[in-house]
């Protein structure tokens, strides 16, 4: 009575240049949607004050985390340049 499973496509994984693209693609996404709610955050009345707060604080917590993750990888940033991302 044991359940058989099968990988039906083949997993490939991504490279390391793709993983640091892909991660300061996410770290650049969020602190976007920070900015954004901090702008929102400003003009918001009730309860929507709240919703704000909470988004902030919570993609903040993400951004640490990726930035931690970033720094583990040994990824850096060129000043002035959003993309360019150097392996250390």
């Amino acid at each position: 009575m044991g359940c058989k499973y099968e990988r039906e496509t083949i997993i490939v994984d991504k490279s390391e240049e793709e993983k640091s693209k892909e991660l300061m693609d996410t770290i650049l996404q969020t602190k976007k949607v920070i900015n954004d709610a901090n702008k929102n955050y400003e003009m918001a009345e009730g309860k929507l004050i709240d919703y704000f707060l909470y988004t902030m604080k919570a993609e903040q917590a993400r951004l640490d985390y990726l930035i931690t993750r970033a720094k583990k990888m040994g990824m850096t940033v060129e000043p002035g340049e959003q993309l360019n991302v150097k392996n250390i």
